[in-house]
């Protein structure tokens, strides 16, 4: 009796066995067919001024310097912008694999902002055509004085940025974004402009070889104030990788690095010279 039992036990045993050897198998097959994300869209967590979708990879830790010289429209009087300088350091943090968190302190305003950056969705060959991301950040202007704003407030002071991003690699070489953006300064610099703002950004990339890209981007603001002697910001670059490390260099019209500041108050004119050289350069450290 005990024989046929064990018998009988064995070779149920062996069908389980070899079922799920069979499902494991089957779910191998399944994961081996899923079609993969499309990387690189972007190299950069900037195209230029604006935000890329690309994230900081889990656990990784960037520390970015941004840099924007004076105007060159001065030449030799200022050495074409280089005694006249303006630096961003940030730090930029990821989360898991679909969240970034950020601070960042700059010498223009002296300002200091607090960001978080997120993807929803990545463009999948054949499955998804596009990735989709958010960024917010919220900035301090600290260099607001209270002898000339007696009654300012804190909260005047804050800056709050939403801006939702599309991007799509067409190709090996080709990559756009675009991204609405709404932007509500507590406190503006122009009495007849709205608090709420709105910019219809966007920007590309491409590949010009296995390291260099050539970048663009570009904010359309659309309910500018008539008054405001400020301009729509326009930046073209170069991105140069160098061992697994993002180099941009670039020529734009707005010195600021925050969103209030080269969406808001770009001030530089290309067709009068007006315009900032700069750099983003970053170095990536793993916890």
């Amino acid at each position: 009796m005990f024989v046929r039992f064990f018998t009988i036990l064995t070779i149920l045993s062996s069908f389980s066995i070899f079922s799920q050897n069979d499902l494991l198998a089957d779910l191998e097959s399944n994961l081996s067919m899923e079609a993969p994300y499309t990387d690189s869209v972007f190299k950069g967590l900037k195209i230029i001024n604006i935000e890329s979708t690309k994230l900081a990879e889990k656990g990784a830790l960037y520390f970015i310097v941004a840099h924007r010289f004076g105007s060159i429209e001065n030449g030799f009087e200022d050495f074409f912008g280089l005694d006249i300088a303006v630096t961003k350091l940030q730090l930029v943090y990821g989360v898991n694999e679909w969240m970034n968190v950020g601070l960042a302190r700059s010498s223009y305003q002296r300002t200091y902002g607090l960001h978080t950056k997120m993807r929803f969705l990545r463009q999948q060959q054949e499955r998804f055509p596009f990735t989709l991301g958010f960024y917010g950040i919220t900035t301090v202007n600290t260099l607001l004085d209270k002898a000339f704003l007696p009654n300012l407030e804190f909260n005047q002071r804050l800056t709050h940025t939403a801006q939702l991003m599309i991007s799509r690699k067409w190709n090996e070489k080709l990559s756009l974004q675009l991204s609405p953006t709404y932007m509500h300064e507590n406190l503006t610099t122009i009495n007849t402009q709205d608090n709420g703002q709105f910019i219809l950004a966007m920007g590309g990339r491409y590949k010009l070889s296995n390291r260099v890209s050539f970048n663009l981007d570009y904010g359309l603001h659309t309910n500018r104030s008539e008054d405001a002697p400020y301009r729509n910001p326009f930046s073209v670059g170069v991105d140069v990788e160098t061992g697994g490390h993002v180099f941009q260099l670039h020529f734009t019209n707005a010195q600021s690095m925050f969103e209030n500041g080269f969406f808001g108050q770009a001030t530089g004119d290309w067709s009068q010279g007006d315009i900032y050289f700069g750099f983003n350069i970053s170095r990536v450290f793993d916890w």
